[in-house]
């Protein structure tokens, strides 16, 4: 039986090769949201990992909305340019058929954070915090800033600077765009009853809390030609009583696939530090798979997806159209070759990588996942 892992997928106006992408992964590694060699090294290694789709880490649309002082950004033409030149190289090596995508993003209250390996926190005073915005003035968590609720002036200045951010993502050539409106930042905070406690024309009910979500989505619909993809990391639910649930994830994938958005990746969680969530393989499937029965849009699936069987049977059952990798994918930076082995698939490799592969001699496959 032919692989569903390894058949083509329409996403948009795109025709992927195969329905393996990586998942967007903050390397907090940035000069001033400019990327550095890391990213050039990082990128160029996924290219040619035989995932169809990459997904470029969340990318700050303007500074005050990096998560860290590491975080990538395409806020300025240096940003802009350094991310052009260490695209052109990842291309050149990338497998045939590979697309890059970038997540564009805003932090909101969760900026003006530490790096992971610096202790996650928010930033103390002698680490050059800065002044955060949220939609109402509640910090994350314990320990936490406490944010500025945004003015409606600034409300239409976040969505000029995703317009901007767009804009430079088409000018440097990236297939596909997607706006995050999950994991506690901006738009998930605006979203969530449990951050957003504003009771003007962005709070109270649900049309209300996804007004500047969606009019966000369709001002970079409006300047994003029409063969790039743009889609959304939307949230499946909160994890907590009162908070964000799976029928209003539901509900923001059909407006969004009204506003012109190609596809959907579901996630979950993120809306306050004290949450805790029990992470499973594949914990999150089951919300993929009511927001793609209720919207019809195209959905990605994502989290604790490892194995190639398990991806192959996510796809077979329906629940999702596409999955991404992000920890399987560093741990083995060419888990697409090694699932074509394991699903009897074929993939394109570069011709210098071909010794590698288990058709060259009888006997030498690859080690497989298990």
């Amino acid at each position: 039986m032919k692989s569903r892992l390894f058949s083509p997928l329409r996403l948009g106006p795109l025709d992927l090769p195969n329905r393996i992408a990586v998942a967007p992964m903050c390397q907090y590694s940035a000069e001033d949201g400019a990327a550095t060699d890391w990213h050039l090294q990082h990128l160029t290694t996924l290219g040619m990992s035989g995932a169809a789709l990459v997904v470029i880490e969340a990318t700050a649309v303007e500074r005050r909305g990096r998560i860290t002082h590491g975080c990538l950004g395409l806020y300025s033409d240096a940003c802009e340019d350094a991310l052009a030149r260490v695209l052109l190289a990842a291309r050149r090596y990338a497998v045939p058929g590979t697309v890059f995508g970038v997540q564009l993003a805003h932090a909101g209250r969760k900026a003006s954070s530490q790096r992971p390996w610096e202790g996650g926190g928010a930033l103390q005073e002698h680490q050059d915090p800065w002044p955060t915005i949220a939609p109402s003035a509640i910090p994350f968590g314990e320990g936490w800033h406490t944010p500025e609720a945004f003015t409606e002036q600034e409300a239409e200045q976040i969505v000029q600077a995703f317009e901007q951010a767009a804009r430079r993502a088409v000018r440097i050539g990236l297939g596909a765009i997607e706006l995050h409106m999950a994991h506690g930042y901006l738009m998930h905070a605006i979203m969530s009853p449990l951050s957003n406690h504003r009771t003007d024309q962005f709070g109270g009910s649900l049309e209300n809390r996804m007004r500047l979500p969606l009019e966000i989505a369709r001002r970079v619909r409006a300047v994003v030609p029409g063969g790039i993809a743009l889609g959304a990391r939307i949230t499946g639910q909160d994890w907590a009583e009162g908070g964000w649930t799976l029928d209003d994830a539901a509900a923001l994938a059909g407006a969004l696939k009204q506003a012109g958005l190609d596809f959907v990746c579901v996630s979950s969680g993120g809306v306050h530090a004290g949450i805790r969530i029990k992470v499973e393989p594949g914990y999150q499937v089951p919300f993929a798979k009511y927001v793609r029965e209720k919207s019809g849009i195209v959905t990605r699936a994502v989290g604790m997806i490892a194995r190639p069987d398990q991806a192959e049977d996510i796809l077979a059952s329906g629940a999702a159209d596409q999955i991404a990798l992000g920890r399987a994918m560093l741990d083995d930076p060419r888990w697409g070759w090694h699932a074509a082995e394991v699903l009897d698939a074929k993939l394109s490799y570069p011709q210098q990588y071909v010794r590698a592969t288990a058709g060259l001699w009888s006997g030498a496959a690859l080690a497989r996942p298990a």
